[in-house]
Parts: C-alpha cells; sequence; structure tokens
C-alpha cells in the first residue's frame, strides 16, 4: 500500500485525520473558536410588572417588563454576555404615522435602558434606531403618498438617537436602511457631547423572509403595509453591500453589521476582506425559530445545532453575533 501511495505530501505521508483522532488535538488546531465574548443578545421588552409573554413564533422566547429586564441582564451578565439589545413592544395607542414616541423620552425603552445600566452598568446596552416598532405603518420611516420618506425620516431618527442615548445606552443601532442616517446620527450626538457614543450600524440589512417572528415579538407584523423592498436590500445584491458598508464607515460607524445571519455569510466573509471592520451578524428571528422548531420535533440535536450554527458566523469573520440563544450558548460554552 505505501509503495502503491508514494507521492510525497499526499496519503499515505499525509494523513489529515491525524488532528482529529484525539478531542485534545481537535481543539489545539482549530481555527475558529466561539467564546461567550462574541454573543450580543436581543430581549423584548413591554408594559406592566411582573409580566412575562411568550413570544409564539419563538419558542423559549419572552416578551418581559422592565423589572423582570432588569433580572434577566443580571443573569446574561453573570454569564459573561457582554452585551444585550432592547427591542420594545409598544402600545398601539402610541403608534402614529410620524413614529414619534420612538423619541419621547419617557417611553418604554427609554425606560428599560435607565433601569438595566442602574441595576447592571458593567454590561453594554445596544438600542435599535428605527421606526417600525412606533410606526402606525409597520415601516422603519415615516411613510408619504405610500413611500418611505428618506430626508423626514432621518429627521426622526436622530432625536430617537438622541434620547436613547440620554437615557444611557452605549451603542446607536440604526437598522432603517435610510441613506446618510449614520453621518447624521454621528454628527447630532457629537453636537450633544456624545462623542464617546459607539455607532453599530446594521450596513447590509436585506428585505428578507426571516424576519416575521420579530414583528411579531414587536408587535408591527399586524400593522405593516406592503413590504420594505424600497429601502432594504435585495438578497440577489452583494457588490451593493459593499456599497452600502463602505459608505456607513466613511459616515462614522463604529462597527457594521450584515442582517440576516447564515442565509448571508458570504457578504460577512466580503465586507470583512474588503474593509477589515469589527462586523457582526445578526442570527434573526426567522433563523432562530427554524432551528428550534426543528429541534423541538426531534430533527435535530439542539444544543449541537446551536453551537455549530454560532460557530459559521465565527468562521465567516464575525466580530460577534446577535443570537436569541445567546445565554443557552453562554451556559454551553462554560461546561
Amino acid at each position: 500500500m505505501a509503495k502503491r501511495f508514494s507521492t510525497l505530501g499526499r496519503y499515505p505521508t499525509t494523513r489529515l485525520r491525524r488532528n482529529r483522532r484525539e478531542a485534545w488535538s481537535r481543539r489545539l488546531v482549530a481555527e475558529h473558536k466561539l467564546s461567550v465574548d462574541d454573543l450580543i443578545w436581543p430581549v423584548f421588552v413591554q408594559e406592566g410588572k411582573s409580566a412575562r409573554t411568550p413570544v409564539e413564533s419563538m419558542p423559549g422566547v419572552d416578551r418581559l417588563s422592565v423589572d423582570l429586564l432588569v433580572e434577566a441582564v443580571k443573569q446574561a451578565r453573570d454569564l459573561g454576555i457582554p452585551a444585550v439589545a432592547l427591542f420594545p413592544e409598544t402600545d398601539p395607542k402610541s403608534k402614529t404615522p410620524d413614529g414619534r414616541e420612538a423619541y419621547n423620552p419617557g417611553n418604554l425603552v427609554c425606560r428599560a435602558i435607565t433601569a438595566v445600566k442602574k441595576a447592571v452598568p458593567d454590561i453594554g446596552v445596544v438600542c435599535d434606531v428605527a421606526l417600525d416598532p412606533f410606526n402606525s405603518d409597520g415601516h422603519d420611516g415615516i411613510v408619504r403618498d405610500g413611500y418611505v420618506q428618506n430626508d423626514e425620516t432621518l429627521e426622526a431618527l436622530i432625536k430617537q438617537a438622541i434620547v436613547q442615548t440620554e437615557a444611557g445606552a452605549d451603542i446607536q443601532a440604526p437598522s432603517d436602511m435610510m441613506d446618510g442616517r449614520i453621518g447624521a446620527i454621528r454628527q447630532a450626538l457629537d453636537g450633544k457631547g456624545f462623542i464617546h457614543a459607539q455607532i453599530m450600524s446594521y450596513a447590509a440589512k436585506y428585505a428578507s423572509a426571516f424576519y416575521n417572528p420579530f414583528r411579531d415579538a414587536i408587535g408591527s407584523s399586524g400593522v405593516l403595509t406592503g413590504d420594505k423592498k424600497t429601502y432594504q436590500m435585495d438578497y440577489a445584491n452583494s457588490d451593493e453591500a459593499l456599497r452600502e458598508v463602505g459608505f456607513d464607515i466613511e459616515e462614522g460607524a463604529d462597527m457594521v453589521m450584515v442582517k440576516p445571519g447564515m442565509p448571508y455569510l458570504d457578504i460577512v466573509r466580503q465586507v470583512v476582506d474588503a474593509f477589515a471592520m469589527p462586523t457582526f451578524a445578526f442570527q434573526v428571528s426567522g433563523e432562530y425559530a427554524m432551528l428550534m422548531a426543528a429541534a423541538q420535533n426531534g430533527w435535530l440535536e439542539e444544543e449541537r445545532a446551536i453551537l455549530e450554527s454560532l460557530g459559521s458566523f465565527k468562521r465567516a469573520g464575525c466580530a460577534g453575533v446577535i443570537t436569541y440563544f445567546a445565554p443557552r450558548a453562554a451556559r454551553l460554552l462554560g461546561a
């Protein structure tokens, strides 16, 4: 056998399985390693006290009142999770066509930010900047004559970013996909003296079929009129994503994001290669729901699927992942 396959550098001289034979060896040669430091946990907040409402389309995910949110964030901190991202379910009575509740300093998300930072000051708080939780049309911007208006929306987003930063949020994460919003928000924050406030731009956000459970969670699925294809990206495009990311970096983004996650790992890799910028991905609600549904039906091994899916983001080049699996993954990684 050795004589038959004697070419140097090939089998049997080279056996790639040698490094895979033992667990300790596999650990030594692992190219990419997922850790709890890579995780951001998205959490839904609702009105009330001691209130917990399951999100039916996201098994294991609940909307939490502010008091329960604080306790959940304490647990996340204790697990070593560096940051949480807050998303509010806004009372329908507070939703208007101009989304003005987004920049009400006393709104639900601002109260949640303040409570979390007071109780758990050593965890990062990321806040979405977009109007969809507050807009009676369910869109990320202000709708006029059936079209989401870019420049008018920017004025609302600026106000939203300011009140959220004043409430104590560490990172503003514009997810609206309006042109010019990163530069406008950066200039406004700097003008208010918030020169250390970070911006994580949803720089390449696609008009995706994977967002529906999220819309259930924030209460916008029943009110959304039309779709978001006039401002979120076409899934057919990748070169355009690089242009979007490049513009946002020029305008002052500190970090960039690709959304959704697993169906767009090719975009993550291209962004990392092109810009060497801290790049994140959002493992969105639809991705979570698919994995959980398959696991609950016995079609996937849940724990293995969680870690494998998150590992794919690191392999693609992500600095971190926003994932609903964050507490579960942190426990598995610490096991």
